[in-house]
């Protein structure tokens, strides 16, 4: 069975105010040795199996971005463990793991190559992935002569199509019209009622509940609660208006 598995997880980040040569960045690491770094995640530790639709909830800051790109693989624990069994797709920045030089078409047979798929499975797929994606005979154009929207379509049709065991999603599906973002929640919930897995970020709420069974709340690198999505946006929501 697939799953995705943090244990006791932390992740640290050298605080910066300019840039620097090589050599002086190294001299400064090795000089303030004993200064605390800073946690994007501290300690971190949950699972999460094929077929459940998780929510991660937090403010700006709060290791949300960090902790996906763990799952995805962009980076790694300093501290812990992360296992992932099973395909991932992750929507995590707009036109990630595309070429602005290369055509759609090449664009989307590359992307699906970096997903997993094999070529001869991408072709089968291609044309149902233009025709949900909308872009139309755009496909063979250079991918910088596209809208933010259609790349972002086009990324989420590669996605969604590729059949992965977790759909990995960070605020992306804020971009597009009323229309493609209604399509996109159309297919999500098949994919949840294909058993498939998906991991969503987003700071709106109501979108939470809606895609999601279970969430987790993040607040400062650190877990702070993992339940039923109705009772930690409403912990995580009543705890803001306390702050406000």
């Amino acid at each position: 069975m697939a799953f995705i598995q943090f244990e006791n997880v932390s992740k640290t980040f050298l605080r910066s105010n300019s840039r620097l040569l090589l050599r002086s960045l190294l001299f400064n690491r090795v000089r303030a040795s004993g200064e605390q770094p800073f946690y994007a995640l501290k300690n971190v530790s949950f699972q999460i199996r094929e077929g459940e639709t998780v929510g991660v909830v937090g403010r700006n800051g709060a290791g949300k971005s960090t902790l996906l790109s763990l799952i995805a693989g962009l980076s790694y624990p300093d501290e812990g463990k992360v296992t992932v069994e099973g395909r991932v797709a992750a929507l995590l920045e707009l036109g990630s793991g595309f070429h602005g030089d290369l055509t759609g078409r090449e664009n989307v047979l590359l992307n699906a190559s970096l997903l997993g798929l094999s070529r001869k499975k991408a072709l089968e797929k291609f044309d149902e992935i233009v025709e949900f994606s909308g872009v139309g005979d755009f496909i063979h154009e250079p991918l910088r002569t596209y809208s933010s929207g259609m790349v972002m379509r086009l990324a989420f049709s590669v996605a969604i199509h590729i059949e992965p065991a977790f759909l990995i999603i960070d605020e992306v599906l804020a971009v597009g019209d009323a229309s493609f973002q209604q399509k996109c929640y159309e297919k999500i919930m098949q994919f949840k009622r294909e058993g498939r897995g998906l991991l969503c970020v987003s700071h709106a709420g109501k979108t939470i509940q809606q895609l999601c069974d279970r969430a987790l709340w993040l607040e400062h690198g650190e877990l702070i609660m993992d339940g039923r999505t109705d009772e930690v946006v409403a912990a995580y929501g009543g705890q803001k208006l306390v702050e406000i």
